[in-house]
């Protein structure tokens, strides 16, 4: 363990310099959820896709949901595939499916989570100009049918992004 812990604080400088932006999120979700949450992200553009105009990217994110009757924190890693004629500027559309760990299941009386280990999917539209970047992401959260019940979660957040290259 100590090894670990030594390691990552070697580490963390190093992947503080890599990151190439950072955003947050507020949404609104049903089940009278809301969000806030923060991400960094790094560009994956030593893959060529086909098209051309395809640009992934990994984000991950630390989020908190609130609910009528609990704070829930959700930690997640998701890998993005953005659509737009320039990396760099314009309009865009990415989609995404990653890996979230939640940590409660209860959101209100009558409806909680069957796991803490959620699949969040979501679809998205913005524009970037230059380092600064809006957009807006319809996301939905569940566990794929790994378990039941599986109520799901779906928020409508605006992203608001800073690219620091």
């Amino acid at each position: 363990m100590k090894r670990l812990f030594a390691a990552a604080v070697f580490l963390a400088p190093v992947a503080a310099h890599a990151i190439d932006g950072i955003s947050l999120d507020l949404g609104k979700g049903d089940r009278h959820t809301s969000l806030a949450r923060v991400g960094v992200h790094w560009n994956y553009e030593l893959v060529q896709f086909a098209p051309h105009d395809v640009h992934p990217y990994i984000e991950v994110s630390v989020a908190r949901w609130h609910t009528e009757q609990s704070g829930i924190y959700d930690t997640a890693i998701t890998p993005v595939f953005r659509y737009a004629r320039s990396p760099r500027e314009g309009l865009y559309a990415e989609g995404a499916v990653g890996l979230h760990i939640v940590s409660g299941t209860h959101l209100q009386d009558n409806v909680s989570l069957s796991t803490r280990f959620q699949f969040g999917d979501h679809i998205g539209v913005g524009v970037r100009r230059g380092h600064y970047d809006v957009g807006l992401r319809l996301q939905h959260l569940s566990n794929a049918g790994l378990r039941n019940p599986n109520p799901g979660v779906n928020f409508v957040q605006l992203r608001l992004g800073y690219e620091l290259h």
